[in-house]
This record gives C-alpha cells, structure tokens and sequence, in this order.
C-alpha cells in the first residue's frame, strides 16, 4: 500500500461528514503514521474500492451490518 497513492494525480476533491469519534480515531492513525489525515482516509478508501471489487456485493452488506449493529449498541 505505501508509495501508489503519492504516483496519482490528484486533481479530484471529496468531501462528507463524519462523527466526530471517527475523525478523531482517524486523525490518531494519521499521527501515529505520521502522515496527513487525507493520505490515512484516501488509503483506507483505496483499500475498501479494492475489497468492494474483489467480493462484490457481499462487501457493502457486511458493512450495512456492522454500522447497524454499532448504532444499536449506541
């Protein structure tokens, strides 16, 4: 994973919303990899496109399942 994201020309923006809990444990990664929050947020993009590829739909139901899990645990 490291390396192939610094080689693409970034001439895109996106932006959304997120909890506050999750900015924050993301930003915690990006400290203790001392890298940028958007580097940490693009690889773990990159990585979820790949996964969502390689297992199709299956992929996005297990996720489905496990953000309705953590709101009923909430």
């Amino acid at each position: 994973m490291n390396g192939y994201i610094s080689l693409v020309a970034k001439t895109e923006f996106l932006a959304f919303r997120v909890a506050p809990e999750l900015k924050r444990e993301l930003q915690r990664i990006a400290d203790d990899e001392q890298r940028a929050l958007s580097q940490v947020c693009e690889m773990l993009l990159y990585e979820g496109v790949e996964a969502s590829k390689k297992e199709g739909p299956k992929f996005m139901q297990r996720l489905v399942a496990k953000q309705k899990a953590r709101v009923k645990d909430s």
